[in-house]
């Protein structure tokens, strides 16, 4: 096997270049995988700008699908060149937060369990380490190609996180603000909840028209309405039983307080940057009975199984979401089309 690889690594704010990198070595209860397709995430971009800081030097990504290189000791239930995908989100399953419930928090620290091009080395590269391997690796069935899986590590986890923890009961009305990858997600989750009304925010029409196939009942095209009235004119008033905020600004978090109806669940995707507000009149001065919760995409080996089920269903398919294909050899053009949202791009699959 190769000694180096390579990898695509944070430098300084604005720059995430290829370099080569030596390929890890294999400890106890870790795996080596041979990452066949990754792809790039709005998180990716905040840690390029300098918005979230990682170590210079850092491999970045955090979306594997590929193939398992090499078992680490006592590392069971797996062999070599088995196929498989691994959570953005590597949680331990041991620790206290882990058994309390909040894999996402792993370690009993905010975000602890999200490591791959945070905290550990990631998978924009040809190999990736993982930790915990007997928690994490998810074996792929036969029939699904890479790119029908590549949404489950993040995506998919994430943006149906958020229609599971707003609670969506069959017949509710949901309001999702941003059609991005995760919140177009968060519109097909809320559609496998039960949700009977849903309506998207956006102003890129290709994502309003993607969401209309992904679930969506109504889209407000931003540019050319105000959301606010709008969804408050298609609720008679009334509001929406839970708002989705997928996109992590003052406006989008403020538009679903607006919207919803009191005693509402407001479900919060975004990452946010700088500081965060609450109207006080929308917020109802504090007496609303509004629930206001946060999910950090959930990871693990069980997770990943259920995710790949809803895909082998049929229920769902994510497919659609891959509208650009990149060599790992051409991940700058790749992040440069990305993070500037250039030609109708959603997800982009990086394959080494």
């Amino acid at each position: 096997m190769a000694k180096m690889m390579k990898a695509a690594v944070f430098i300084e704010p604005g720059r995430i270049v290829l370099d080569e990198k030596a390929v890890p070595d294999v400890g106890p209860g870790q795996a080596l995988v041979r990452v066949t397709t990754t792809t790039i995430c709005g998180t990716d971009v905040h840690i390029l700008k300098g918005e979230y800081p990682v170590d210079r030097g850092r491999i970045v990504g955090h979306e594997p699908v590929g193939v398992i290189e090499k078992l680490g000791a006592g590392v069971t239930g797996y062999r070599e060149g088995e196929r498989v995908i691994v959570g953005a989100i590597t949680p331990c399953g041991q620790c206290a937060s882990c058994l309390d419930g909040h894999q996402s928090q792993c370690g009993g620290k905010a975000m602890g369990g999200w490591r791959f091009g945070n905290t550990i080395d990631g998978c924009q590269a040809e190999y990736v380490l993982v930790p915990h391997a007997m928690a994490n690796l998810t074996t792929v069935p036969a029939q699904l190609s890479d790119e029908q899986v590549l949404m489950c590590p993040d995506i998919m986890s994430t943006g149906f996180g958020g229609a599971e923890s707003g609670q969506i009961r069959i017949g509710d009305s949901v309001a999702v603000f941003a059609q991005g990858p995760i919140g177009l997600c968060a519109t097909a989750g809320a559609k496998l909840k039960g949700a009977t009304f849903i309506v998207t925010v956006d102003s890129v029409a290709e994502r309003l028209r993607m969401s209309k196939q992904l679930g969506a009942d109504f889209t407000v095209n931003y540019k050319t309405a105000d959301p606010v009235t709008e969804i408050l004119r298609l609720t008679n008033g009334r509001g929406v039983d839970v708002a989705i905020e997928a996109l992590g600004t003052q406006q989008t978090f403020e538009s679903c307080l607006r919207v919803l109806k009191p005693g509402g669940i407001l479900s919060s995707l975004g990452v946010y940057s700088g500081k965060l507000t609450l109207p006080l009149e929308a917020f109802a001065a504090g007496l609303g009975d509004h629930t206001i919760v946060t999910t950090l995409c959930p990871g693990g080996k069980e997770r990943m199984r259920r995710l790949m089920n809803v895909v082998a269903s049929g229920r769902v398919d994510l497919k659609p979401l891959v509208t650009h294909r990149f060599k790992l050899d051409q991940i700058v053009e790749a992040y440069d089309l990305f993070a500037h949202q250039r030609d109708g791009v959603l997800k982009v699959a990086i394959t080494p």
